[in-house]
């Protein structure tokens, strides 16, 4: 690296090499903040819902007769659209959907001791009761979200309870669930205590993600209930070919107003549940694009710092560049020595930056509850910054070997 013929020149350029080292330290620690964000949004957008989104469609009627049978209602409604051809399942639902922010929970309690200390205290904090979310359903409701059931059966006729001033014996939780509520045994067949009810599970799925992710750890605590929709509005489910989905819609739109036209279809929740994901990610994704964007100009700026003072540096050192090819420097030995050179510069800011990272990942986590930077994340960043200095440097560093000693010293 011809360190000592590199180590004099810069003490001679003391201000411009600390300024491009700040620089590179900066966006080192910047960087790497930023690209852990990222990673956290993405996995927080990509997280599954454990039901076949890209096969499913969504539509929302609402009754408007006052004295409307509702479950006579909903009965015909899902004849017409069990008729629409391509559709292979339909259920029906109140309003919880995963994503959709329409929540209901209940606080259960996996035993009666951890009731009773919740009642006392006027809260679940370590009684190893939970809130999960709760999603009510017509039969097939299993079948249209395409749950895997894992554990147990799916709900008989006669376990099903109309509307939500009943509370349902029975409940199919989720895998989530189950392993918080009963942390090493299994959770089939245990009874769950919500307030004076006592409801037994006879199912687990694989996976249910709630209606709204809030708490860290909590977000797969789901469970289903055999609890029939009553009231005015109701949102229907259809399971078709991913294709048929707009198609569908159309058609499931027409046979219900076919059915009756005495209700009101909102246009906005006649979607796909690929459109409902999308919606409630859409902050997510903005900020993925928009801090994406934003380190991506910071390194652009950095790779034209690195440029632009190595260009100013070849051209002021124009005359020693000549004198040491007269002397016979090889084309390789400048190349090497102006590369050698960020390579130190860079490397600098890199051990600075990494501390800085530290220090604003520290601060960032008691501001805005991000979690601790892994270290892994600061080597990976050393990396890119180091390639990208050394492409930076690159075509100054190959103008400075191309030029010729008797050129070079015509112009001293």
């Amino acid at each position: 690296m011809q360190l000592r013929p590199i180590l004099s020149t810069l003490r001679h350029h003391k201000l411009t090499s600390i300024l491009l080292t700040l620089q590179v330290a900066f966006t080192c620690a910047i960087v790497c903040n930023v690209v852990f964000m990222v990673a956290k949004r993405v996995e927080r957008a990509s997280v599954a819902t454990g039901i076949v989104e890209n096969e499913l469609s969504v539509i929302h009627s609402s009754g408007i007769e006052k004295n409307e049978n509702k479950q006579a209602r909903n009965q015909a409604d899902l004849a017409a659209l069990r008729a629409i051809p391509g559709v292979t399942s339909v259920a029906a639902v109140s309003y919880s959907l995963p994503l959709n922010h329409n929540s209901s929970s209940r606080g259960v309690c996996p035993d009666q001791a951890s009731l009773q200390r919740a009642m006392q205290q006027r809260s679940a904090d370590g009684t190893s009761c939970m809130t999960p979310s709760i999603y009510d359903g017509t039969p097939g409701l299993i079948d249209t979200l395409g749950l895997h059931l894992v554990a147990g059966r799916r709900f008989q006729p006669d376990d099903y309870v109309v509307g939500m001033g009943h509370t349902p014996a029975v409940a199919i939780i989720s895998s989530a669930l189950a392993r918080r509520l009963y942390p090493n045994q299994s959770a089939l067949g245990k009874d769950m205590y919500l307030g004076h009810s006592v409801i037994r599970v006879v199912g687990i799925v694989e996976t249910l993600l709630r209606p709204s992710l809030r708490d860290p750890g909590t977000e797969g605590d789901s469970m289903l209930w055999p609890q029939l929709p009553d009231l005015s509005g109701v949102t229907y489910l259809l399971r078709s070919a991913p294709g048929d989905r707009r198609r569908v819609l159309e058609a499931a739109e027409a046979a219900l107003l076919k059915v009756s036209a005495s209700r009101l279809i909102d246009p906005r929740r006649v979607q796909t549940y690929t459109q409902i994901r999308h919606d409630y990610f859409q902050r997510d994704t903005t900020m993925i694009g928009l801090l994406v964007a934003s380190a991506s100009g910071l390194l652009f700026v950095t790779a034209l710092g690195i440029a632009g003072l190595a260009n100013f540096w070849v051209q002021q050192r124009w005359r020693s560049i000549g004198i040491r090819r007269a002397v016979g420097a090889t084309r390789g030995d400048i190349l090497r020595y102006f590369q050698g050179e960020n390579f130190l510069i860079v490397g600098a800011g890199i051990v600075l930056g990494g501390v800085l990272a530290v220090l604003l990942n520290l601060l960032l986590m008691a501001h805005y509850e991000l979690p601790r930077l892994p270290l892994w994340y600061l080597p990976i960043g050393a990396a890119v910054l180091w390639v990208l200095g050394q492409l930076s440097v690159l075509s100054p560093a190959r103008r400075a070997a191309r030029v010729p000693p008797v050129a070079a010293m015509r112009s001293a």
